[in-house]
């Protein structure tokens, strides 16, 4: 299953079972899709790096 998250809009691929899956356990922590994509466009795809002595 591969899930795309764009500026205004979520795509999701996969077979039928996985995507209501997916839409079933998203459901529990945000109410509408506008709240997932805010939140995933805010995280940043890496962790800050840290310098090490």
């Amino acid at each position: 299953m591969k899930i795309y998250v764009l500026e205004k809009s979520v795509t999701l691929s996969g077979k039928s079972w996985e995507i209501i899956q997916k839409l079933k356990q998203m459901q529990d922590q945000y109410v509408y899709i506008n709240d997932w994509i805010a939140d995933m466009s805010h995280q940043s795809p890496h962790p800050p790096l840290k310098r090490i002595k």
